[in-house]
Formats: structure tokens, sequence, C-alpha cells
């Protein structure tokens, strides 16, 4: 069956990066592109990044451009969100999804504090 497992969220401070994975299973993960969202408890989800199935375009709002990059790497079926200079706001659950589809991770949590 489909599976997005989500990996390394974790509690930072602010001004620091982490690196969150994605290990997709179950589907042809080179054939769509795929994206990263966020959710605050009691607010809608948020798309972050967007790439295409071949990782040639990537797309992200204002909130964070410049300071996330979206990657993935078709041969590892793995996607990958780099996030850089963060900030208390970007605290949130992360969520992988294969764009356009109903497959969804189960979430990391990032929680950005000093």
């Amino acid at each position: 069956q489909v599976q997005l497992v989500e990996s390394g969220g974790g509690l930072v401070q602010p001004g620091g990066s982490l690196r969150l994975s994605c290990l997709a299973s179950g589907f042809t993960f080179s054939s769509f592109p795929m994206s990263w969202y966020r959710q605050v408890s009691g607010e809608e989800r948020e798309l972050v990044a967007l790439i295409s199935s071949a990782g040639r375009s990537t797309n992200y709002p204002d909130s964070v451009k410049g300071r996330f990059t979206i990657s993935r790497d078709n041969t590892r079926n793995t996607v990958y969100l780099q996030m850089n200079s963060l900030k208390p706001e970007d605290t949130a659950v992360y969520y992988c999804h294969a764009h356009a589809t109903p497959y969804w991770g189960q979430g990391t949590q990032v929680t950005v504090s000093s």
C-alpha cells in the first residue's frame, strides 16, 4: 500500500536549520510532483514547497522563500525539505504529500524555540 514516512523534525533554536525527509513507497514516486505542507493546531494546512516530478521546478510561498529548499531523489523515492533561518512562526506539524493525490504522510513536528 501507499506509504509516506516523514522524519527529521525536532526542536531547534531560532536561526537554526533542520532537514526533513519523506520516504515514499507503494506508488510510482517519480511520476508525481511532491509537496510539503504544514499545519498549526486549529488552522488550515499551508503549502510550503512544491517540486515537479523530475525535480526541475520548485515553488514556494513568500513566507518561506529564500529559507526553505525542496529537493528529491527519484532513485531513493525520497523528497527533502531543507529549512534554514528558522523562525518561531515556522513551528508546526510538517506533512509530505504526493501532489493532487489522497496520499499524505503522518506528519513530523517542528518546534522553533529558544
